[in-house]
């Protein structure tokens, strides 16, 4: 029997427009699906502009985790939603022919304000906002949030503002277009607007099959420059960018126009550039760095230095500039690495003759294994692990894995069930949680632990202004507790780590998934609402 293909997607009206339609397309197909409605971040809080969640993919994140989660097959965006890095085992399916991608202005009542000096217009996009600062500074430009429906109500209900910008493709959609509606063409769309674009897991290949069959060769080829634009400039939605790529069918050329500007709209860059079609590859680099020649880099940062802060976090893990930049610009980050690696001499009769079951819990025990050994050398039969960037790495440097678990306990449970020879081998630390040797102790397992680094604490002592601490692991926690104190609010990685701070700490958050990226999104996050 063939697999129903299960549709992720939001539960607002365009959304399911959206997903309505990569439904029917599949059914032409010959493709049974259903609609799985998930609520998104976005949806959820809407007393607040969408930069100032600081959080990249505030309409996607909960889709991407009900997909990590097996929970869907497929998720249906609207591709200016969309991050332009996705998650880790979720690829871009198919990008569907693209829609009307300008910008509507719709009215409240006439058009006369666009003269005065004191005019009035709303929405929660700060690349509309700034664009419509610079053409008219005088104005003034208010917030709204919601769906389709509900910024339609507010604009009706409102006795101050002139008017609301909307995405046409939406309104089209829906039949919502105004008669009255202003096309603002002067106003350069958001990088992939009027598209809609489908996710898939990577490992799916039913799924990527079906979804490909979708594909509109062109648009994707358009809004990928798009997207790369605005990737390579850093930005995000702290940063007003707009791109469009479209193709010129007499010239058969591809024209670009992308523009950045600072939040207020008292700066602006521009730029404007073709390609032939099949030698565009470098079309979107070449834009980027014209716009930073022109001295894109010191305008964002420029936001980001008169960005008021609501809070200062220090994270016990050193960070790289990239995943710095992911923090809102509303919170202040300092970082200091409280827990220094040492890797073991192994001796080489361990590995002598092959090792039948192999346990390693930590992305540092297997740089410590590679510290001794030749991948070839390493000759495990087989190897279970803890979490999917250790499962990544050992099957990139390392062989394959048997079985990765989410947490050290749930791979105990896993080895007590279904290991057949009764023994292992464990490369750990010097300090570790005895919840594994514990368990698997009690089910009659002989575990022969082998210590292939040492952890050594060198906590750091912070100021009493900071207000959140980001843990990456219990020893992390175990090292700040050295010289701090407890009166912060607690941001963990994972629930091993959340388990130990919540013996200390009073407010602990977790990350909904073990990343770095995820923890960071949970900060931006806890500090929006």
């Amino acid at each position: 029997m063939q697999k129903i293909i299960r549709i992720g997607t939001r539960d607002s009206q365009l959304a399911l427009w959206q997903a309505n339609k990569v439904k029917k397309e599949l059914k032409e197909l010959g493709y049974e699906s259903e609609l799985i409605p998930i609520k998104s971040l976005g949806d959820l809080v809407l007393d607040k502009p969408l930069y100032e969640l600081g959080v990249t993919g505030v309409f996607t994140k909960s889709l991407d985790i009900a997909m990590l989660n097996k929970e869907i097959d497929i998720a249906v965006h609207s591709l200016k939603d969309v991050p332009t890095v996705l998650p880790e085992g979720i690829i871009q399916a198919a990008v569907l022919k693209r829609a009307n991608y300008t910008d509507l202005l719709v009215l409240k009542d006439t058009e006369e304000f666009f003269g005065q000096p004191n005019g009035v217009i709303a929405t929660g996009s700060l690349r509309r906002k700034a664009q419509w600062l610079h053409r008219y500074p005088t104005h003034k430009v208010e917030d709204i949030r919601g769906n389709v429906n509900t910024r339609l109500e507010k604009l009706a209900d409102s006795e101050t503002w002139n008017g609301a910008i909307f995405a046409a493709a939406g309104l089209e959609r829906l039949g919502k277009r105004d008669k009255g509606a202003i096309p603002l063409t002067w106003m350069i769309p958001a990088p992939g607007q009027g598209a809609i674009m489908i996710t898939a897991l990577e490992e799916d290949d039913f799924v990527i099959d079906a979804c490909e069959q979708l594909n509109h060769h062109e648009t994707k080829v358009c809004v990928g420059i798009e997207r790369e634009f605005l990737h390579l400039l850093e930005g995000g939605c702290t940063a007003p960018i707009g791109a469009l790529a479209y193709v010129d069918e007499k010239t058969e050329e591809i024209n670009f126009k992308g523009v950045l500007l600072k939040r207020d709209g008292s700066k602006k860059i521009t730029v404007n550039k073709t390609a032939k079609i099949g030698s565009h590859r470098y079309l979107a680099k070449d834009c980027v760095d014209y716009v930073i020649n022109r001295g894109a880099k010191e305008l964002i940062s420029e936001d980001k230095e008169t960005a008021v802060k609501l809070a200062t976090v220090y994270s016990t893990k050193k960070l790289s500039e990239l995943q710095k930049e992911k923090v809102s610009p509303v919170i202040g980050i300092e970082d200091s690495d409280f827990i220094k690696i040492r890797f073991n001499r192994i001796p080489p009769k361990l590995i002598k003759n092959q090792l039948e079951n192999v346990i390693i819990t930590s992305q540092n025990g297997v740089e410590a294994l590679l510290n001794s050994f030749t991948k070839e050398q390493l000759n495990f039969k087989n190897i279970f692990c803890v979490g999917r960037r250790t499962k990544k790495l050992i099957e990139k440097r390392i062989g394959s894995v048997v079985h990765a678990a989410k947490n050290a306990a749930k791979l105990a449970e896993y080895l007590a069930t279904e290991l057949k020879n009764k023994e292992a081998t464990y490369f750990c630390s010097d300090l570790r949680l005895d919840v594994l040797p514990s368990y698997l102790k009690e089910k009659g397992i002989l575990l022969n632990e082998v210590e292939v680094y040492k952890t050594m604490l060198s906590p750091v002592k912070i100021h009493e202004d900071i207000s959140g601490v980001l843990f990456f692991s219990p020893s992390g926690i175990e090292s700040y507790l050295e010289v701090n104190d407890t009166n912060k609010i607690a941001f963990c990685i994972g629930e091993t780590t959340a388990v130990q701070a919540r013996k200390y700490f009073e407010t602990v958050h977790v990350a909904n998934l073990p990343s770095v990226e995820n923890l960071l999104e949970s900060l931006n996050t806890y500090f929006s609402k």
